[in-house]
């Protein structure tokens, strides 16, 4: 049963710009109310996220140098989902490339719209257990500039609330992630 009136009517669809990783288009829509209107989106093919939890209770996360925000953000390692890639598949190759660790037992914590505003994202949210040291990571893509972090669940509150450069995606994980951190993250 639908929620609410019936969707807009799409009266036209320009893209503007083909990206690496999204595409930018304009559509010219018609509401139910007859008025007519254009919205900007960016097409996005999704991201995978996860929050690595070590045996000692310890977070694993990445300081990452980010050039849309100019500035290096604390984030829990996360990337794009690529064409005809299971989510669980992106972050797998992704913890490995962006800590140096492995999980060997992984939970689904959700998913949900990075910025539903202006874009279809989508974050799938994974917590990442029972997690291994690499001896030899496979490294960064040459365009990152990552450093591992290591933090209780209470340090990476207290960083949220004290209003340290921390991405949204990092903070909602985090927030589905704490009632698997048990007394951690009290």
């Amino acid at each position: 049963m639908p929620i609410g009136p019936e969707p807009p009517q799409l009266l036209k669809q320009k893209l503007f710009y083909r990206g690496r990783k999204f595409d930018f288009e304009v559509n010219r829509l018609r509401l139910p109310n007859q008025a007519e209107g254009e919205w900007e989106c960016i097409r996005h093919p999704g991201g995978a996220l996860a929050v690595p939890l070590t045996s000692d209770g310890k977070l694993v996360l990445v300081r990452q140098y980010r050039f849309a925000a100019q500035s290096r953000l604390l984030e829990f390692p996360a990337g794009t989902v690529e064409p005809n890639e299971d989510p669980t598949e992106t972050i797998k190759r992704e913890i490995e490339e962006e800590t140096g660790y492995r999980a060997h037992r992984w939970q689904t914590l959700g998913k949900f719209y990075l910025a539903p505003g202006y874009s279809d994202e989508v974050i799938y949210a994974f917590l990442a257990l029972d997690l291994e040291k690499l001896e030899t990571p496979p490294g960064q893509d040459e365009d990152e500039d990552i450093e591992t972090v290591l933090m209780t669940p209470q340090e990476l509150e207290q960083a949220i609330l004290a209003g340290e450069p921390i991405d949204a995606k990092s903070i909602s994980s985090f927030m589905l992630a704490r009632p698997f951190l048990g007394a951690q993250a009290s």
